[in-house]
C-alpha cells in the first residue's frame, strides 16, 4: 500500500511561523513534523509515499529529497495553489495508483501504528477512518462510530484523526484541479454505509497552533511522547 502525506495547507493559524516555512517543516524536538511521519511510515513497512504541497512547496522537496534517508521513496504532487483535501488527493491519483492508499495529515503527531492499516482490504467500502477522543480544541467531535461503521450522527461523537485509508474511486468524479473538501465526500459515503472506522485511544496531537507546537516540543524533549 502507498501512503500520502497531506502537506499543502497554508497554516494560517500558525503565522508568522508559516510565512517563511511550510507548516509541515516546523520542528518539534529538532525534527520537522513531516519527518516524524515519514520515519513512522518506514518503520511500519511502507516503501512509497506521495506528498502534496502548495505554499513554499519547493522547501519541502529540498528538505526531504527522494526520501532515501528516511527509508522510503517520495514522489511529489505540486499543486501550486492548494486544492483542499479531496481535490489534492484527486490530483495525486496518477501517483497513487488504482489500489487503496493510506492518507495522513502532515500536521499531526501520533503513536498510532500505521502497520495496522498496511494490508487493509476495503472490500466494498470507500474509506476507513481512525477516530480519536475529542481534544480540548474540538469538544463536539466529528462522527459517531457504531459497530465498526462511521456515521455522521449518533451517540458519543469522536474526532477524525486525519488518518484514513481510501479507495481511489471515492475521488473519481472530481475534475482536475478542482478545489474540493473531503468531508462532503465522506458524509455521502457514510450515508451509503460505505465507511468503516476504528477508535484509537492512544497519544494523538493536532498541531494547529504555535501553542500546541510548543507543547508537543516540550513533551518530546522531556521524553513524555
Amino acid at each position: 500500500m502507498k501512503a500520502m502525506i497531506l502537506a499543502a495547507g497554508r497554516g494560517v493559524r500558525m503565522r508568522p511561523l508559516t510565512d517563511t516555512k511550510p507548516k509541515s517543516l516546523l520542528a518539534v524536538s529538532g525534527k520537522p513534523l513531516i519527518a516524524w511521519q515519514l520515519e513512522k511510515l518506514a518503520r511500519a513497512g511502507f516503501t512509497e509515499a506521495v506528498i502534496n504541497h502548495a505554499h513554499l512547496g519547493d522547501m519541502i522537496e529540498a528538505a526531504l529529497g527522494d526520501g532515501s534517508r528516511f527509508g522510503i521513496s517520495i514522489r511529489y504532487s505540486a499543486e501550486g495553489e492548494a486544492l483542499e483535501t479531496a481535490g489534492g488527493i484527486a490530483f495525486a491519483l496518477p501517483l497513487l495508483g488504482a489500489e487503496p492508499f493510506l492518507a495522513i495529515n502532515a500536521d499531526i503527531y501520533s503513536d498510532y501504528d500505521f502497520s495496522a492499516l498496511a494490508d487493509l482490504d476495503l472490500q466494498d467500502r470507500l474509506a476507513h477512518l481512525v477516530l480519536v477522543d475529542n481534544p480540548p480544541q474540538h469538544p463536539r467531535g466529528d462522527f459517531a462510530l457504531e459497530t465498526g461503521r462511521v456515521r455522521e450522527a449518533g451517540g458519543g461523537l469522536l474526532t477524525f484523526s486525519g488518518i484514513g485509508v481510501y479507495a481511489p474511486r471515492l475521488f473519481g468524479g472530481i475534475p482536475p484541479r478542482a478545489k474540493v473538501p473531503l468531508a462532503p465526500l465522506l458524509r455521502k459515503a457514510m450515508a451509503a454505509d460505505r465507511v468503516s472506522g476504528e477508535h484509537y485511544s492512544g497519544r494523538w496531537r493536532d498541531i494547529g497552533t504555535a501553542e500546541r507546537l510548543q507543547a508537543l516540543d516540550a513533551e518530546l524533549r522531556d521524553g513524555r511522547a
